[in-house]
């Protein structure tokens, strides 16, 4: 235990002085200086914090209880992820920085009007609050819990060990976020990246190495043949993710989380340049491509050695096999690494949130001649106040029929595609009004309600985000030519700064990896 404590508190205690040092001459109280970093932000900085933003441990414990159940077609959450990125890179990054945005809902107001843009922020705020945050809070706690035995060692009900755990781990994110604003999670993040990575690729090493007797050759053959089915890549029709999703709604899904959504796109809109935001996105896609080991190998790997037995909750298998692979010398540093893949995630959203408070909310229809240093407090205020909803809502999410990540994805459809919707038809149309937007929006909204949680339709929740994304453009279309509306379309060009010269090559490359991954693995 004592090893396990100082693992624990090097690590943790490392990152907390990384990052102080890098802030202790930051101006903070500026809304450049805290809600955009400075506009600071280099390219490997940017991906690390994109990297652990998306990676939590609704990842590492949801994905991968969702591959020890469903097998490796979940990975199409993953490499699917290096396209969408690379077209968030070429086509939507660019237009973001010329316009000098601070939020996304901010380009809603230029191309729409101003209720689309408070609309869509609002939507936003109670999406963070009703599914991310709680549910990066009890995957955290359960994987804490489960590696610390915490219920155990204090004496309590593990039902108390998750709410105290829930409870800390929110105290300590909401710390990042509130006192050091997005530079000091993007610091923050870089360190736990690495961390991550480091520990995550550990557990199937040393479990592989395990079963093939000092041959991880050998052990993965010996996993592959005990359950070859696990390996097929393409889904089925009755399965948990069908093939035929990557032409429906998973790309629609993909493209609004690393193109359109505010708490992974805000860490490019703090760059040095665009140069540097695409760099951020592409080494992204890097990372994207090889994560699978990390999430999705290790639900695998577990198969083997339990088997079906845990299929009734899938959420508690990650942390199974981390404690038996793992020597008791590293817990300490795993959990650390695992805390701060948490609070990456928790307090990213939180400073995205207050962003999107602050900036299309508050000082938009409040207090439009508000200080920047009482806009950096009102800011500070609202992660406080969003904190305490996620920890009360954390344990409502308890053992998903499906897994964690697969509940995740299916109340992120409720907000995601909606927005998607509108913000594409704002992109690549002409045609499509204020008023059209505001009809799909809401139109999108009931019915992915109606035909996911009320009404068993017998289609995949991402077909419907699919079938949604057509229908939002037709009824979009069709009420903006019944209610015209005269406005004209103003693209404020801010910032002429060049792209990454290599941009477009190491865009092409990553396309064609993500298409060589399924064509080995079909």
């Amino acid at each position: 235990m004592t090893l396990t404590l100082i693992g624990f508190f090097g690590f943790t205690l490392s990152v907390i002085l990384f990052v102080w040092y890098r802030l202790k001459n930051e101006n903070l109280s500026s809304e450049k200086g805290y809600f955009l970093a400075g506009k600071s932000l280099t390219g490997p900085v940017i991906a690390a914090s994109m990297l652990l933003t998306n990676i939590s441990t609704e990842h590492l414990i949801g994905m991968n209880g969702n591959s020890y159940k469903n097998g490796i077609i979940v990975i199409a959450w993953e490499v699917t992820s290096a396209i969408a990125l690379v077209i968030a890179a070429l086509y939507f990054l660019p237009r973001y920085i010329k316009m000098g945005l601070t939020t996304i809902p901010e380009y809603l107001e230029t191309r729409f009007d101003s209720l689309t843009r408070t609309l869509v922020a609002s939507f936003l705020m109670v999406s963070f609050v009703v599914t991310l945050l709680p549910i990066v809070l009890y995957s955290g706690a359960l994987n804490l819990e489960s590696i610390f035995d915490i219920s155990a060692n204090f004496g309590i009900s593990q039902t108390e060990g998750l709410w105290y755990t829930v409870v800390v781990i929110g105290l300590i994110g909401s710390t990042y976020a509130i006192f050091g604003g997005l530079k000091a999670v993007a610091y923050s993040d870089t360190l736990n990246g690495i961390g991550l990575l480091f520990c995550g690729l550990l557990i199937p090493v040393l479990a592989l190495w395990k079963i093939g007797d000092g041959s991880m050759l050998s052990g993965l053959t010996k996993v592959y043949e005990f359950a070859p089915e696990k390996f097929n890549i393409i889904g089925s029709e009755d399965s948990v993710l069908p093939f035929s999703v990557l032409f429906t709604g998973l790309m629609v899904n993909q493209l609004y989380f690393w193109g359109m959504n505010q708490t992974i796109i805000q860490r490019a809109l703090g760059a040095k340049n665009l140069a540097e935001a695409q760099k951020g996105l592409l080494y992204t896609g890097v990372l994207k491509i090889f994560i699978p080991l990390v999430i999705v190998l290790p639900g695998l790997i577990a198969f083997y050695y339990f088997q079906t037995e845990y299929y009734d909750n899938p959420d508690i298998i990650y942390p199974l096999l981390v404690k038996k692979v793992l020597p008791a010398s590293l817990t300490g540093l795993f959990a650390a690494v695992i805390l701060g893949a948490v609070l990456s995630t928790f307090n990213s959203v939180l400073n995205s949130a207050s962003t999107i408070f602050c900036f299309d909310l508050y000082k938009k229809h409040f207090n439009k001649n508000i200080s920047e240093v009482k806009l950096v407090k009102t800011g500070k205020w609202v992660a406080v106040i969003l904190a305490i909803f996620a920890i009360v809502a954390a344990p409502l999410v308890a053992k998903a029929p499906e897994g964690l990540y697969q509940m995740l994805q299916q109340l992120n459809g409720i907000f995601f595609i909606p927005i998607a919707s509108i913000l594409m038809a704002g992109f690549f149309t002409k045609s499509v009004n204020a008023n059209g937007a505001k009809a799909g929006l809401f139109f999108g909204f009931l019915f992915y309600i109606l035909t996911t949680f009320i009404f068993d339709s017998g289609i995949h929740f991402v077909h419907i985000w699919g079938i949604e994304f057509v229908l939002n453009f037709v009824i979009m279309i069709l009420v903006s030519k019944q209610f015209p509306i005269d406005k004209v379309v103003v693209e404020l060009v801010k910032d002429v700064s060049k792209p990454w010269k290599w941009a477009n090559v190491m865009g092409l490359a990553l396309v064609i990896i993500t298409v060589l991954i399924y064509y080995l693995l079909s």
